[in-house]
């Protein structure tokens, strides 16, 4: 395992971790809103026995820097990813796999950056764009119950507005507790104006998906009470020969509610890869 950095177009300095075979395909993971590269917890160990695992900080979370400005650019973030990619040598081959807004993520950088580098793209509980009244970026009940809560500075209130998630990240079960402290714990460490940041802008690339010429696999809980099963549906309907895989009844944070089936499905996906 290395934690390593890249320079961004603006000088922002984006921190990730990279482990697994170095001939590995490269798997870039881009994790959600007020995350980081923890995130993925096991999941991400057990997709490293095979591949190239890159696990990205997005700007403003973990130990990646908070450049004060870019969140509402989708060039800023398309140039983050670009700078990973640069970092690691990876020209082609590449798959981006977005959870929650590292959907938007992966999108704002195809939509900048072309596919020449990326291979494959799955998105997990995922939209590719936001803003009101963009189709296929409407936020489910739990997110918009939580917001202005999450955006606050007294750290009581933030609290409660995060509490409003309950389980969804993890789904049912006490076993799942350290994973959901995790989760938890890395969403109040995001600073709130980086959380309240992300949330006032407006992009729509439905053109961008429309246009994609590479494979792209959609994960989608039905039951997902912050990004709702119809921008994952939304996703399948504009990508040319998209794959779906709807999970009944499953919530938010598919790779921790069923790791092994997460494994296995995104697995299958790289390995259907050219």
């Amino acid at each position: 395992m290395a934690i390593r950095d890249a320079v961004s177009a603006e000088g922002t300095r984006i921190v990730y971790r990279v482990t697994g075979p170095e001939d590995g395909r490269p798997l870039v993971l881009l994790h959600g809103w007020a995350g980081n590269l923890r995130c993925w917890g096991a999941a991400a160990d057990e997709l490293a026995q095979r591949y190239r695992v890159i696990a990205v900080d997005l700007r403003g979370h973990g130990y990646s820097d908070d450049p004060g400005a870019g969140y509402d650019d989708p060039k800023a973030w398309a140039a983050d990813v670009a700078a990973v990619l640069a970092a690691e040598r990876v020209e082609s081959g590449a798959v981006l796999l977005g959870w929650s807004y590292g959907g938007i993520v992966a999108t704002d950088y195809l939509a900048t950056e072309g596919t020449a580098a990326i291979a494959g793209v799955v998105y997990c509980g995922a939209p590719a764009h936001i803003g009101k009244d963009v189709p296929g970026a409407a936020p489910g009940p739990a997110m918009a119950k939580a917001i202005p809560g999450v955006f606050d500075e007294a750290a009581g209130r933030a609290v409660r507005a995060f509490a409003v998630f309950g389980n969804a990240n993890t789904g049912p079960g006490e076993d799942k507790g350290p994973d959901a402290q995790r989760l938890f714990g890395g969403s109040l460490a995001t600073a709130p104006s980086v959380r309240k940041a992300l949330f006032y802008r407006t992009v729509d690339n439905t053109e961008t998906l429309r246009a994609l010429d590479i494979p792209v696999l959609v994960l989608h809980g039905t039951a997902d009470p912050v990004v709702p099963v119809e921008n994952g549906r939304y996703i399948v309907d504009n990508v040319p020969g998209a794959r779906a895989s709807y999970w009944e009844g499953a919530q938010h944070g598919l790779f921790i509610e069923d790791r092994a089936r997460f494994v296995a499905e995104v697995g299958a996906f790289l390995d259907a890869l050219d």
